[in-house]
């Protein structure tokens, strides 16, 4: 498969849960799915399985309404159970790239990856095209990125999940020459100015520059979410299922639309695909 026609990699990913990551993995399936793009997902948090539950409630609920709802093809990536350090990163490489070879038609392939530091997480960071990290607006997750001063919120240091991203953007240089845009998605955003998210993009800000992301917002903090993953549906599927939407609905789908926008990816798939 030659570089050109490759799908688009985006890797969902930080080593803390909670973040509502696996919310915009599902969203920005979705959103790729209903554009009409052929879409890949793999779940390399398989033990997890959140992304995985997902595609399964997607796949139940057309089952069981017969709604024309589209959907990602899905592979699952399990952590080897080998007791040889060598011998595991073996069989995960071959695993994932198997997982990838079976998405090879496809115009983006969409990764979601654990909260903690694993190979398997290491390796799947290292063909991101687009790599996108979502951060819940507070300093215990900052700290994840990086290390500040408490007085005076100075930057002290990268954490140690920066410092991972930037060995695999090193990685991905080394392999294909490739570059990986990096997105901190600032989630679960209060609708209330406070003078905690002032100082968190005061910080954000300044680290942008220092290590190499870009920061986009990106959900509120809504019920909906939770509802919506049941039934496996995404706020893209409302009007599919005739469900009314409210004033909360139209925000948060302005929101993901404005995320969708700012993540810059490539419009031209399809046309090289059928070149």
């Amino acid at each position: 498969m030659s570089q050109e026609n490759k799908p688009y990699i985006i890797v969902l990913g930080n080593e803390k849960g909670g973040t509502g990551k696996s919310t915009v993995t599902m969203h920005v399936i979705s959103s790729l799915v209903w554009q009409g793009y052929k879409v890949g997902s793999i779940d390399v948090d398989a033990r997890q399985g959140t992304l995985s539950r997902y595609i399964e409630n997607r796949q139940h609920r057309i089952k069981e309404s017969g709604l024309n709802l589209p959907i990602s093809q899905h592979a699952t990536v399990f952590r080897s159970n080998l007791e040889s350090v060598a011998a595991a990163k073996e069989e995960e490489e071959i695993q994932f790239s198997h997982a990838l070879e079976q998405h090879r038609d496809c115009d983006f392939i969409v990764i979601d990856t654990p909260g903690s530091d694993t190979y398997l997480s290491r390796l799947a960071h290292s063909y991101a095209d687009t790599l996108i990290t979502p951060l819940n607006d507070s300093f215990i997750d900052l700290d994840m990125l990086v290390r500040v001063d408490p007085d005076s919120l100075n930057i002290l240091r990268p954490s140690t999940y920066s410092e991972m991203v930037w060995d695999q953007k090193k990685q991905r240089a080394m392999r294909d020459s490739g570059k990986i845009d990096w997105i901190v998605l600032r989630n679960r955003l209060a609708s209330i100015h406070s003078r905690n998210r002032e100082e968190m993009e005061k910080v954000l800000s300044a680290l942008a520059k220092r290590i190499g992301f870009r920061l986009m917002p990106g959900f509120g903090e809504r019920v909906i979410f939770r509802e919506l993953f049941l039934n496996g549906l995404t706020l893209l599927d409302m009007r599919e299922t005739g469900t009314p939407m409210t004033l909360s609905h139209l925000s948060a789908k302005q929101e993901l639309t404005d995320l969708i926008d700012g993540l810059n990816l490539p419009q031209n798939l399809r046309d090289k695909r059928a070149a």
